[in-house]
């Protein structure tokens, strides 16, 4: 078993209800969910739009190789309503957003999957909640605690933890 750190992300239709959703497909599919942030709101980071995103992390441990979990979270996003447009480059609003931050300490670097995340050290949307259940885990490539990468992290967009 390997634990795998999934970011849900979502800013269109019932977010809660999305974020539900998804949880619900993970653990039929990928695994089961041992642990769940807080939930963020974070506002559109790449982009423009009226609505903004709600968060959580979610910590997968699963059976499933690298490969396999990304075809299960794109499968999953396609049924919670995500429609890609591949030749749309920016970013844009989207049911659903399932994102592998890190599968246990391994480094993947393959044609369709770069883990850890190759962004996520530039994102306070996802360090923070991050920073909440694994403050303490080394990024496998940096060498630095989620703690450490908050602190150096530029991203000065707005993330409120949702009480």
């Amino acid at each position: 078993m390997e634990k795998c750190f999934v970011l849900f992300g979502s800013n269109m239709g019932d977010k809660n209800e999305i974020f539900d959703q998804a949880c619900l497909l993970i653990n039929n599919r990928c695994g089961r969910i041992v642990e769940v942030s807080s939930a963020y709101e974070s506002e559109p980071w790449g982009f423009k739009a009226d609505e903004w995103f709600l968060n959580r992390l979610l910590i997968v441990e699963t059976e499933l190789e690298p490969e396999e979990m990304l075809q299960q979270l794109l499968d999953i996003e396609a049924e919670l309503g995500r429609v890609r447009h591949p030749e749309t480059k920016d970013y844009t609003s989207r049911t659903a957003d399932l994102d592998i931050l890190y599968y246990g300490n391994r480094i993947v670097l393959t044609d369709r999957l770069t883990i850890p995340h190759p962004r996520l050290h530039q994102r306070r949307f996802a360090l923070l909640p991050l920073c909440e259940l694994l403050p303490d885990f080394v990024h496998p490539a940096f060498n630095l605690t989620q703690t450490e990468l908050l602190k150096r992290c530029a991203d000065s967009s707005e993330v409120r933890k949702i009480e």
